[in-house]
């Protein structure tokens, strides 16, 4: 069990002439002394990397590392850029969530690839503005998004953005709904009461309800529809719920399936849904925010059958694909009805046929967003580096462990699963007698994470809570999973022989 120690930090050299802005710029006086501590942070991130199975998945941020993050004024004059990095390595890095470790399993969340830090790199470099306007990182993202159709087996002129994450693409396409529904004029007029609702599973991501608040609509006009056996939304309760929603005068609107739910991994009955969809004149949208990499993968692609069918899908390239965060996608079959949605363009906006202000649409048409960060990069350097066969792969291992991990679970007459393993989540619980098995599952969870050895996570599944194992790292291996479990059972053994 690996103690819980700071990341390996290698000595090296200091840049032999310390940074110093220049009087008139934030440049520095001396470019190689930046080019020196460049080099530096290089490498140590690169050792960081390659000592990542020696290092604790996590561990506790001391009272003291806290308390200097929280204290201190506001800095006012110069700082020594040396001192700032060694604040860094003794404050920040070591206290990180842990999940570019091979052994955490907790949340859904990608390791990261060492092709997207440099691409993070040359993005901050150039600096560009991707809200719009005529420059080749335009070009760049509208290259990612074309791919990301493909896919998903969307038509090559649908549209897309990308954002921060699956959240906001599951936002901007429940508005893109809503316009279909009502009419982009409700961008004006607003909704007077409409009384629309939408449809989703049980399952499904947290951020579907935050979108239909903020889309004005709330939370209370999106019906949780119950699971079946293998905890995909019900298709009986769905059609039972609309014809009982359009007897009362509701307008149904929206039906929202999951590809990939984040406490078990299930994948709705995507092509039933479209069907459905079709056939009552409803929006069909997909949050896949992992599942969508599953395309990739021949094993994995019969599961999520039918979402080439969507009118739009929310992903991350940062879950599955391994692009550093942050990199979420929505794609939308309707490219006019997307840019009916959010474009608008006032006098500071005016794009032109010629010049820089030209190459319209701009990204800004198909979101919130106008200062738009140059994520594209790291997602089209990490494409085209790898390989989708490459990523596909990863997808198929991860999955494979899973399965690997669901039959461990199942020889330990100790453990009980309590779900069906679709994709990448195992959800199981350590059984004993006389005991609260909810308080001996979260204790062991907590204990296991503050070992440093892994990170599971727990979720509650039919109202018992759960172990969940989430694989989504590419560095991860059946070492790594049966590592986790080991920890799992000696942990509970600990816990229970002391009382």
């Amino acid at each position: 069990m690996p103690s819980p120690l700071l990341w390996p930090d290698p000595v090296r050299a200091s840049a032999t002439t310390p940074f110093q802005a220049a009087p008139d710029s934030l440049d520095p006086t001396d470019w190689n002394a930046v080019r020196a501590m460049g080099h530096r942070m290089v490498d140590d991130m690169v050792d960081m990397l390659t000592g990542l199975r020696e290092a604790p998945v996590w561990q506790p941020m001391p009272a003291e590392a806290r308390q200097a993050l929280r204290g201190g004024d506001l800095p006012t004059g110069p700082g020594d850029l040396d001192a700032v990095y060694r604040e860094f390595q003794a404050l920040v890095q070591p206290y990180g969530s842990g999940n570019i470790h091979p052994r955490f399993m907790g949340w859904v969340q990608g390791g990261g690839n060492p092709v997207g830090m440099l691409a993070e790199l040359l993005a901050a470099a150039t600096n560009p503005n991707l809200g719009g306007r005529d420059h080749a990182p335009i070009e760049v993202e509208r290259q990612v998004i074309r791919w990301a159709a493909q896919m998903l087996g969307f038509p090559m002129d649908a549209s897309g953005v990308l954002v921060t994450g699956a959240s906001m693409a599951n936002l901007i396409a429940v508005l893109v709904a809503r316009a279909h529904a009502l009419g982009t004029g409700v961008r004006r007029s607003g909704l007077h009461g409409r009384p629309l609702v939408a449809y989703t599973s049980l399952e499904t991501h947290n951020c579907v309800a935050r979108a239909m608040d903020m889309a004005g609509l709330g939370s209370d006009a999106l019906r949780l529809i119950g699971l079946d056996a293998q905890h995909r939304m019900d298709m009986g309760a769905l059609q039972a719920a609309l014809a009982q929603d359009r007897a009362a005068g509701l307008q149904p609107f929206l039906v929202v399936g999951s590809a990939g739910t984040v406490d078990t991994g299930a994948v709705d009955d995507l092509t039933a849904l479209a069907a459905l969809a079709r056939a009552q004149g409803l929006w069909f949208h997909v949050d896949a925010a992992y599942g969508a990499l599953a395309m990739l993968s021949p094993a994995q692609r019969p599961l999520v059958q039918g979402l080439s069918e969507a009118d739009s899908v929310a992903f991350d390239f940062h879950k599955w694909a391994q692009v550093p965060y942050d990199a979420g996608c929505v794609v939308v079959r309707d490219a006019a009805l997307h840019a009916a949605t959010f474009a608008s363009q006032p006098a500071y906006l005016q794009r032109s046929v010629r010049g820089l202000a030209g190459n319209q649409p701009w990204p800004t048409d198909f979101g919130p967003d106008l200062s738009r960060g140059f994520r594209a990069l790291k997602v089209w350097m990490t494409l085209k580096t790898y390989g989708t066969d490459k990523l596909g792969q990863v997808v198929a291992h991860n999955c494979s462990l899973a399965q690997q991990l669901a039959r461990l679970v199942d020889a330990q007459p100790q453990l009980e699963r309590l779900a069906p393993v679709t994709l990448n989540v195992v959800c199981f619980r350590v059984l004993a007698q006389g005991v609260d098995l909810d308080a001996l599952n979260a204790d062991i969870v907590a204990d296991v994470q503050e070992s440093g050895v892994a990170v599971p996570s727990t979720t509650r599944i039919r109202g018992v809570l759960a172990i969940r194992v989430a694989l989504v790292n590419h560095r991860t291996r059946l070492t790594d999973v049966e590592m986790l479990l080991a920890a799992v059972l000696s942990t509970a053994r600990e816990r229970l022989a002391s009382g």
